[in-house]
């Protein structure tokens, strides 16, 4: 009798928790509404299913407890009820899968009238891609990147030329404007996913997927990793901004295109260290195991760390200085800060790139003007 009790306390906790919950999708920010109805749909079935069985369970409980004087009855089948359970199971199944199939069918048919942009992962950040004038991405191969072209754009593909590169991990998109996203990733199984689009698509090494949405609503969109791909598959992080086609236009021709990414820098040219270590930072995912507001990571901070004292694996103490860093760039795996597993990839970097990343950990550890806060807004990340 009081596993029956508890079956019904169950049921009638399970009811009240799932009307009172707080935890409710966020409004659709995309023309995917279908993708709720589909879930709200499998909530309704499995959930009936679940009431149905657990308070059946508790009945024949109740109904057929033992009593002194009652003997059981052996009953080797029951066709009326097994047909019962199969029509029942049947509906429950066509249920829970037709409405999925149906919507994403309609998720992997791209209109006509959609714009082109790719999303290239890799362990752990995310870049994007436009088409030039002439609506059209150039071919690309794992063959072809490089420090200098981390897409592996093919530079002997005239399409390529004018395609617009945007290397950091914030991608923005004109309103109500359909988009159909390739996908594709450079290492390893990642899933591109913007909750408030109900946008999810995994990206698979060595082929392209695909799926299109159009933004419906203004605003600013977190993009996460929802494939296990690595210590820092946490931070594997971005955001879209969705914005009137006005301020969209604006942003996209500030982009380089791919042309200009290869022009060499003219003899005598003044470059940005700091800047361009940043860009370095974010291109080549430093940012997500070295945190830049001092919080805990898979590699320390680099909030600091310059002119700082470490102590490494073997309990040696060492200064972090130019040269530290330059060898710790360039070999990670020579020095290992105690506490801090070895996992940095190798990198194939320039000298003149090592420096500016060297001026941007510079940068990033000096202190902040009076008045100013400390650190960043951007949460660790990966190297």
């Amino acid at each position: 009798m009081a596993i029956a009790i508890a079956l019904i306390v169950i049921v009638i906790a399970s009811i009240a928790f799932h009307f009172l919950s707080p935890w409710w999708l966020t409004p659709a920010a995309s023309n995917w509404g279908e993708i709720d109805d589909a879930l709200t749909l499998t909530i309704v079935i499995t959930g009936a299913f679940f009431i149905g069985i657990n308070l059946l369970i508790a009945w024949l409980v109740i109904r057929f407890r033992h009593r002194k004087g009652h003997t059981s009855s052996y009953q080797p089948d029951n066709k009326r009820l097994e047909h019962w359970l199969i029509g029942l199971t049947t509906i429950g199944i066509i249920g829970l899968l037709a409405p999925g199939l149906f919507v994403y069918a309609k998720f992997v048919s791209v209109p006509d009238d959609a714009k082109i942009i790719e999303v290239v992962g890799e362990q752990w950040k995310w870049s994007f891609r436009f088409p030039g004038d002439d609506d059209q991405l150039g071919k690309s191969s794992i063959s072809f990147v490089s420090p200098g072209n981390p897409l592996g754009l093919d530079p002997n593909d005239p399409a390529s030329a004018d395609d617009k590169i945007i290397v950091s991990p914030e991608l923005h998109l004109p309103l109500y404007t359909p988009y159909k996203v390739l996908l594709r990733s450079k290492d390893v199984l990642h899933d591109f996913n913007v909750p408030q689009f109900r946008a999810k698509m995994d990206l698979v090494p060595g082929t392209v997927s695909h799926f299109w949405f159009t933004p419906t609503q203004r605003g600013t969109f977190d993009i996460l990793c929802a494939e296990l791909c690595g210590v820092g598959h946490f931070n594997m992080r971005g955001r879209v901004v969705v914005e009137d086609d006005a301020a969209f236009g604006r942003w996209l021709a500030q982009q380089p295109t791919f042309a200009q990414t290869q022009q060499p820098k003219e003899a005598g040219e003044v470059t940005d260290l700091v800047a361009m270590g940043k860009t370095l930072s974010e291109v080549n995912g430093c940012i997500g195991c070295h945190s830049l507001d001092g919080k805990p990571g898979v590699g320390p901070t680099w909030l600091g760390l310059y002119g700082k004292t470490e102590t490494l694996s073997d309990d040696t103490n060492v200064k972090v200085d130019d040269a530290y860093l330059r060898k710790s760039i360039l070999n990670a795996s020579a020095e290992i800060v105690k506490g801090f597993p070895s996992i940095m990839p190798v990198y194939q970097f320039s000298d003149q790139e090592v420096d500016a990343l060297i001026a941007y950990i510079k940068a990033i550890s000096a202190p902040p003007p009076s008045g100013e806060p400390t650190g960043s807004n951007q949460s660790e990340g990966a190297e």
